[in-house]
C-alpha cells in the first residue's frame, strides 16, 4: 500500500511540473496606441481623423450649351465706316462646350470640400454676324469686312473649334445629405485654336446655297480665358471672359470675347 502511494505521488508531481512549464501566458504588446485595434492614436495626433468618405469630386465634366459675344470693342484701325463690322447677334451666336476628362484634387487633409480641378475639352463658338457681312483678308493679314449681295435670308458665321485646358479652384458647401453641395468654382482655362471658318447661307435664284471658306482669318492660335462657375444639383452655370483680344496684334479690330450659359449633362 504504501509502494502504490508513493507511486501516486511521483505521478502527480510529474503532472504538477509538467503543467507549469506549458501553461507560462505570454503578453504581446499592442502597437503604442493603439485603441482596441482599430484607431491609432499616433496616427490620428499626426494627421488627423477623415470623417469623410468620398474622395473631392469637381463640376468640370459635362455638355454645356451657351451664348457668346465680343466686350470692348475698339475699331480704332478702321474708318468710321467699318465701325462694328463684326458686331454680332447675341441671341443667335452660341458656345458649346463638350469636357470629357477631369482631375479633381482635394485640398484638405479632413475635408473633401475644397480641391482643384484641372481636364480637357472642346469648345466650338459660333458668332451670327450682321446678315450682310462676312470678312476676309487683305494682303497685310488684315481682318477686313466684306459685303453680301445675294439674295434676301442671308446668315454669316464666324467659328472656331478649340481645345480646352482648365485649372479652377472649387468651393463645396453641403447642403442637407452630404451629396448634394452647393459649388462656386473659378479659374483660368487655356486654348489652342484647332480650326476656324466663316459660312454664309444664302439664296440664289430661289435655291438655298451655302458657302464654307475655312481660313485662320489671323484669329490668335492659343488664348486664355478667366471662368466662373456654380450650381447645386441640377442647375449649374457658367461664364467665360477672355483675358487676350481674339485677333493677332493690329490685325483686326479689338475685341475680348465672352460667354455665359448651363450645363446640359454632367458625366
Amino acid at each position: 500500500m504504501k509502494r502504490i502511494f508513493l507511486i501516486f505521488l511521483a505521478i502527480f508531481s510529474s503532472f504538477l511540473a509538467f503543467a507549469q512549464e506549458n501553461d507560462s501566458i505570454i503578453v504581446v504588446k499592442s502597437p503604442a496606441g493603439r485603441l482596441s485595434g482599430l484607431i491609432d492614436i499616433q496616427d490620428l495626433v499626426n494627421e488627423g481623423y477623415n470623417f469623410w468618405d468620398e474622395k473631392f469630386e469637381g463640376h468640370w465634366a459635362g455638355v454645356e450649351l451657351g451664348i457668346n459675344g465680343f466686350a470692348n470693342a475698339d475699331y480704332s484701325l478702321y474708318s468710321s465706316t467699318d465701325n462694328n463690322f463684326l458686331k454680332n447677334d447675341l441671341l443667335r451666336s452660341n458656345i458649346l462646350n463638350l469636357n470629357v476628362l477631369q482631375y479633381s484634387k482635394g485640398l484638405q487633409q479632413n475635408r473633401n470640400t475644397i480641391g482643384l480641378i484641372t481636364g480637357l475639352g472642346l469648345s466650338l463658338q459660333s458668332y451670327r454676324l450682321s446678315n450682310s457681312t462676312t470678312i476676309i483678308l487683305d494682303e497685310n493679314r488684315k481682318v477686313k469686312p466684306k459685303m453680301l449681295i445675294f439674295d434676301s435670308n442671308q446668315k454669316s458665321k464666324l467659328s472656331s473649334v478649340y481645345l480646352e485646358v482648365p485649372l479652377l479652384v472649387e468651393f463645396q458647401i453641403p447642403v442637407g445629405h452630404n451629396a448634394n453641395r452647393l459649388y462656386f468654382s473659378a479659374g483660368i482655362t487655356g486654348a489652342k485654336r484647332l480650326e476656324s471658318h466663316t459660312k454664309v447661307k444664302y439664296r440664289k435664284d430661289g435655291k438655298r446655297e451655302k458657302l464654307k471658306s475655312p481660313g485662320d482669318y489671323s484669329i490668335r492660335e492659343y488664348k486664355v480665358a478667366g471662368t466662373f462657375r456654380m450650381g447645386y444639383r441640377w442647375v449649374n452655370l457658367f461664364a467665360t471672359y477672355d483675358l487676350v483680344p481674339l485677333f493677332e496684334d493690329r490685325r483686326g479690330p479689338e475685341l475680348f470675347p465672352f460667354a455665359a450659359g448651363i450645363k446640359l449633362i454632367s458625366f
